[in-house]
């Protein structure tokens, strides 16, 4: 019983569930961003594609 009432007092489990949190959030704006730059990016590159092909007569 007297490690279950250390446990509650103690502040280590609470803090380390709100970093861990924290760093959930922090990668899910990072892949966010990373997916919303890859699809910026390619849509860039393929109109880049697309005005090569047009500018030397391809198909």
């Amino acid at each position: 019983m007297r490690r279950v009432i250390r446990f509650l007092r103690e502040e280590d489990g609470p803090t380390a569930v709100e970093y861990a949190v924290m760093l959930a959030l922090i990668i899910g704006v990072c892949m966010g961003a990373v997916m919303t730059l890859g699809n910026a990016t390619a849509g860039s590159f393929q109109s880049s594609h697309d005005a090569i092909v047009g500018a030397m007569g391809g198909p």
